[in-house]
């Protein structure tokens, strides 16, 4: 699937500071759906994985992005899981991943990407930023459902 071309790119735009409006504005940019949650968060769905874009940091300038896999994984399958994911990280820039064990004994594995756009952001930058988050957060589950044997998109 292709997410960015090249005629989409602005020419010299002025970076701006990052806000929920403006992720607001590259989603729709790309006609991704997502929704804002009762905390004002920003989150949608891709391929059945959940991904949320929140800003943070004193002034607002860092991006977290955020994606939980679909899939959850066995306890005695956590050490398994970190084995794959330290790998990925040898080799990889982009996610960072680790696992969770939740309140009902399952192994959740996530994604995250963090840029600090401190100095302000083009709306290109932050639409690829977005892009290269999810992207790589999904080839990373799929790296793990084929590791384990789970369906992929």
């Amino acid at each position: 699937m292709a997410f960015f071309t090249s005629s989409e790119a602005g020419a010299g735009a002025a970076p701006a500071p990052l806000s929920r409006d403006r992720i607001e504005a590259a989603l729709k940019r790309k006609q991704w759906a997502y929704r804002v949650d009762s905390d004002g968060d920003v989150g949608g769905i891709w391929n059945g994985n959940l991904f949320y874009f929140f800003v943070t940091g004193e002034q607002d300038e860092i991006l977290h992005i955020q994606g939980r896999w679909k899939e959850t994984l066995e306890v005695d399958q956590r050490l398994e899981a970190r084995e794959i994911i330290d790998e990925w990280h040898q080799e990889r820039y982009w996610p960072k991943g680790y696992t969770r064990v939740s309140d009902t004994g399952e192994v959740q594995v996530y994604a995250e990407h963090a840029v600090d756009w401190e100095p302000g952001v083009t709306d290109d930058q932050l639409l690829q930023t977005l892009i290269c988050a999810i992207s790589t957060s999904l080839r990373l589950f799929d790296h793990l459902a084929e590791h384990f044997g789970k369906p992929t998109e």
